[in-house]
């Protein structure tokens, strides 16, 4: 039995209940009990007291976007849009390899973990022939950061020969990629209630991608019960592109292909009719927000005020580290509100509803809902503890708008399942230090190749 006691707790539950003082229980991998004021006394009996005052407890960050193999090509294509961008790394990437892919995963989750991110997704496409087992590589990094993890097998069939963006080398034929995808379930899929591993599906994009493999990758999923993920509406490019392949925007696409539905969720959704919102809607089809990385390619911002009060979830994601330098997952609930704000006013998007896109919102986006995202009993005991009363934010009269609006509040503590991962700052599970020297090699050996 873990007590936290004395800190502001958001529990971020249906009703956005807050404590300003108070507790919240774990035992073991679950949480028991949560309210205010201290801990009931036969909750405290032989438990382990934690001290949260001067802290604010949230539930753990949930990362609905990512590609963790870019941790090794930060800083390329500085001022490109996404399909230069692209252009100009696929052929760093066409030379990634296993041992590689784990030291950018294993860094770039300790890193996201010293976020408070509890939970990740990692979105791999790029599987070069002689790589090795590049799912694998960012698995095994997972378990030993701790983190709950949720990879999607991706991939690109659709090259730059048949009208695609990709060049040729680093596209998989459709044969291959489902087996692999096939057989990646069959391995790696929890669906037991405390998963720390489950698999969802990912083709990668509309321009990378062909429609007969988006149906069937559908078709697997659905007959494994997995989810479904890919890029959507990401740039104008993008609506450019489907307009004078398919004759259609990306949207209308997707919904032709039978990849809308409650099993999605679609990274980005910048470019969105009024029609397409409403479609996702109706489809209770999801979408993981990626403000920085959309604002560092130019790529335009999501309609996300549009999108959550036509009954959308929402969750954020960073996005692959090579559009995003930074990393910190608590880092896009500023750039969210920022985003959001300058386009709809000061009331576009609240702190409280931002808190919500990073937890219980990524929750849904990943059909966990029921499990993650709030401070409940019964729900998994994933925590962030973040302190406020240290030179910078100390004396905030909101701690959950200054926290958020800042995220610059020190993590002190995460729990993962009830087990820590960070306490003062500092990961627990595995070396900084050495996850840093081990990536800078890898990115060094990836450039000189």
């Amino acid at each position: 039995m873990i007590v936290l006691e004395g800190g502001h707790v958001a529990t971020v539950d249906a009703a956005g209940t807050e404590h300003p003082s108070g507790h919240v229980v774990l035992d073991g991998a679950t949480i028991v009990a949560v309210g205010p004021g201290p801990a009931p006394a036969e909750l405290r009996a032989g438990a382990q007291l934690l001290d949260t005052t001067g802290c604010l407890v949230t539930p753990g960050l949930v990362n609905t976007h990512h590609h963790l193999y870019q941790w090794l090509t930060r800083g390329f294509g500085t001022d490109s849009t996404l399909f230069g961008w692209l252009t100009e790394l696929y052929p760093l990437w066409a030379r990634i390899d296993a041992d590689a892919v784990h030291a950018a995963a294993s860094a770039n989750l300790g890193w996201l973990a010293l976020s408070g991110c509890s939970t990740s997704t990692d979105h791999h496409y790029v599987f070069p022939k002689s790589g090795g087992d590049l799912l694998e590589a960012t698995i095994s990094a997972a378990l030993e950061i701790g983190v709950r993890f949720h990879p999607c097998r991706g991939s690109m069939d659709l090259g730059e020969s048949a009208g695609g963006l990709p060049p040729d080398s680093v596209v998989e034929d459709r044969e291959s990629i489902l087996i692999a995808t096939e057989a990646a379930i069959d391995r790696w899929h929890d669906e037991s209630p405390a998963a720390m591993t489950r698999i969802a599906v990912a083709p990668c994009s509309p321009f990378s991608v062909t429609a007969e493999l988006m149906r069937e990758a559908a078709e697997l999923a659905r007959s494994k019960g997995v989810r479904l993920h890919t890029h959507l509406a990401e740039t104008a490019d993008e609506e450019q592109f489907c307009q004078q392949t398919y004759g259609r925007s990306p949207a209308e696409y997707l919904a032709e292909l039978d990849w809308l539905g409650p099993d999605v969720w679609l990274a980005h959704c910048v470019h969105l009719s009024d029609p397409a919102i409403a479609s996702l809607a109706e489809t209770r089809t999801a979408v993981a927000h990626c403000p920085t990385s959309n604002g560092r390619l130019g790529a335009g911002s999501a309609r996300v005020r549009d999108l959550i009060d036509a009954g959308v979830a929402v969750g954020l994601g960073v996005d692959g580290s090579a559009s995003n330098e930074a990393g910190r997952l608590v880092d896009e609930l500023r750039a969210a509100m920022v985003t959001a704000r300058s386009h709809g006013g000061p009331q576009a998007l609240t702190a409280r509803e931002t808190l919500r896109l990073a937890t219980v919102g990524g929750a849904a986006c990943l059909g966990r809902e029921s499990e993650l995202g709030s401070l409940e009993p019964g729900k998994l005991a994933d925590v962030a503890v973040w302190r406020l009363d240290g030179l910078g934010l100390a004396g905030g009269a909101d701690p959950v708008f200054c926290w958020a609006f800042s995220s610059s509040a020190p993590l002190e503590l995460l729990l993962v399942n009830g087990q820590g991962v960070v306490a003062d700052a500092t990961l627990l599970t595995a070396d900084s230090g050495r996850l840093a020297r081990e990536a800078a090699a890898a990115s060094a050996r990836l450039v000189a190749r």
